[in-house]
């Protein structure tokens, strides 16, 4: 099998710092590919390189004739003066799109709540996004590049593009800090650091493992650094037995670096200083109502956080996760009930937002201004400048200005300065935003020894069970409903809520065509206003004479007839190729597969025509 893209000796920087040095890469048919590194260590280039974005220094990129590359930047290239129909669409009328199965599954799950003919320039950051990931996903691709794909999506929504990219046919590369999703979607693992990319394969239990090995391999050049491996190790361990499984390289020379190392954390003591430092009373929600403009958020509702809980919270977006935030941090009071504060408590809230600096401070100056030294849990002494370095801040980054520091820099910064108030309640919202995996493991390590209450909105999935003890849901019934069994919960009870409350697809009344098994599922429970024949309760409604049911049926037969006239036109044509090419066992061979989808396309427009028809007799 050849490969669609190549990467010969490449080399790419800017200015004096090289980002690639002699970097050969291939991606096959149908590879699956999940970039990780360093903020600034040159994904994101080399996506450009391949791409034809940018043109390497030095070196080849060669790319198969005719090769069709689907690109979703970190920005995007939307119209400011389209509407969404028109972005994502091309214009298409809602019966043309919606009688397409792949376009009606991407429309529904990313631009649920956004109008389509709302204009693209009043949209906000994450719901261009979502349009831009949507018109991408919409596009016939050999070759799906994807920068940050999961940024602005739920828990639900990630889950489904999971989904959807295991499914598709085309090659992936995608750049990601969403262990979770590479997991899912990966089979291949490329590390950027130093100028080079290191290769393994798996996602990214794998890709941890297999590093463990090599770092093993090399003894112990940097120490620190394994150390953060060999616990996240623990926690893959712990984690579902099919993270391990795949993996072909020795895994037990892996296991053997973490047979001496504790659990993550140990929960009962946590809890036990949490309660010294905090009392038995931490934050209480009681009978409370929140209202934010016409939604009403939360009713009734009765919630209590104690000592050393660590509680992730789910929902989907505008469901009310960052508005419960604020209400736990006394940001925003409730319309009724109380929330209440244990004497002892103080809270400190990582807001989705940057905070706004001094922009010629300096980054070492300002973190001593706060604290120039920490204790941990153990009573271990850290100096400003070790926790710097711990969250990335190495070299002449110590010293940088504050105004020149980069989207993940501040965000970095900001968690930082956070944890240095030494605060014993810690509420975060979304707090993975613009973070590298490495930098997500140090806050990992972090946090698992961190003796408060925590509580934190996020979707990313790995993170979210990594450092929380239980899951916590708002499902829209104004409660905050526990989930026994994690996200895992939430996505079952997400599926039962949409399939309870979805009205069932009505495409005689909207002028569109469904597929045929959901037309089964409408016509077998009639609805009010529907023409029911005499007999079962159960048989297909029937359109009145000159009504809008019976112009959209009559519109729908139309296409479905131009579709199989289409389908006979290409029939009786590869027909003929099958005698001019009858000693060609290759070809007839392609031949014969294409056939055999015509066929199965031809019994469903049947089914389907057919269906249609009984409405109209």
């Amino acid at each position: 099998m050849s490969n669609l893209l190549n990467l010969e000796l490449v080399s790419k920087s800017y200015g004096v710092r090289p980002l690639l040095t002699e970097v050969s890469l291939g991606v096959g048919e149908g590879d699956r590919i999940g970039i990780v590194g360093r903020n600034g260590d040159g994904k994101t280039t080399l996506l450009e390189v391949m791409t034809g974005l940018e043109e390497p220094d030095t070196g080849r990129v060669s790319r198969r004739r005719g090769l069709e590359i689907g690109y979703l930047h970190q920005g995007d290239e939307l119209i400011d003066t389209h509407s969404v129909r028109e972005a994502v669409l091309g214009g298409l009328a809602d019966h043309e799109w919606a009688a397409r199965t792949v376009t009606r599954e991407v429309v529904e799950e990313l631009l649920a709540g956004i109008p389509l003919d709302r204009a693209v320039v009043g949209l906000s950051g994450g719901e261009r996004r979502r349009c831009s990931l949507a018109a991408l996903l919409l596009g016939e691709h050999d070759l799906l590049v994807l920068d940050e794909p999961t940024n602005h999506l739920d828990v639900e929504a990630v889950a489904w593009l999971a989904a959807h990219l295991r499914a598709r046919d085309s090659a992936l590369v995608v750049v990601t800090h969403d262990r979770w999703f590479l997991d899912e979607v990966c089979q291949w693992t490329w590390e950027v650091h130093d100028g080079v990319v290191d290769v393994y394969e798996g996602g990214y239990a794998a890709f941890t493992l297999a590093k463990a090995e090599r770092m093993r391999q090399a003894s112990a050049a940097e120490l620190r650094r394994q150390n953060l491996v060999r616990k996240e190790l623990a926690w893959l361990r712990r984690g579902p037995p099919a993270r391990t499984s795949k993996p072909k390289f020795r895994i037990d020379a892996a296991n053997a670096l973490i047979d001496d190392v504790p659990p993550p954390r140990d929960r009962l003591e946590l809890e036990r200083f949490a309660t010294q430092r905090l009392g038995k009373d931490v934050v209480d929600l009681e009978d409370v109502d929140l209202v934010r403009g016409e939604r009403t958020l939360l009713s009734h509702a009765t919630w209590r956080l104690g000592p050393g809980d660590r509680v992730g919270i789910v929902g989907v977006n505008g469901a009310g996760k960052t508005s419960v935030l604020n209400l736990l941090s006394g940001a925003v009071a409730p319309q009724a009930g109380r929330v209440r504060h244990g004497r002892t408590v103080k809270l400190a809230h990582l807001t989705q937002a940057i905070d706004e600096v001094d922009p010629d401070a300096r980054v070492l100056a300002t973190v001593e201004d706060i604290r120039r030294v920490s204790k941990t849990l153990d009573g271990r002494e850290l100096s400003a400048t070790s926790l710097l370095e711990r969250f990335g801040f190495t070299g002449d980054r110590l010293t940088a200005r504050l105004g020149d520091l980069s989207g993940g820099e501040r965000r970095r910064f900001q968690l930082l300065k956070l944890l240095l108030e030494e605060p014993n309640v810690l509420l975060l919202d979304e707090p993975t935003n613009d973070l590298d995996i490495e930098t997500l493991t140090v806050l990992e390590d972090f946090l698992d020894g961190w003796p408060g209450t925590l509580v934190v909105v996020s979707h990313d999935r790995y993170f979210l069970e990594r450092v929380t003890d239980s899951t916590w849901a708002l499902l829209g019934d104004g409660q905050v409903s526990m989930l026994p069994r994690g996200v895992d919960e939430y996505l079952e009870r997400r599926s039962a809520q949409l399939g309870a409350t979805k009205e069932p697809p009505a495409w005689a009344r909207e002028g569109r065509a469904s597929d045929a098994s959901e037309e089964r599922a409408r016509t077998s429970v009639p609805r009010p206003g529907d023409a029911v024949t005499d007999g079962d309760p159960g048989s297909t409604p029937k359109a009145k004479a000159g009504s809008a049911e019976e112009r959209a049926a009559r519109k729908t037969l139309a296409r479905l007839d131009k579709r199989l006239e289409k389908i006979a036109e290409r029939e009786a044509e590869l027909n003929a190729l099958v005698l001019e090419h009858a000693t060609d066992h290759q070809r007839l061979a392609e031949i014969s597969a294409e056939l055999a989808t015509l066929s199965a396309e031809k019994d469903e427009v049947e089914l389907e025509w057919l269906e249609v028809a009984e409405v109209l007799e």
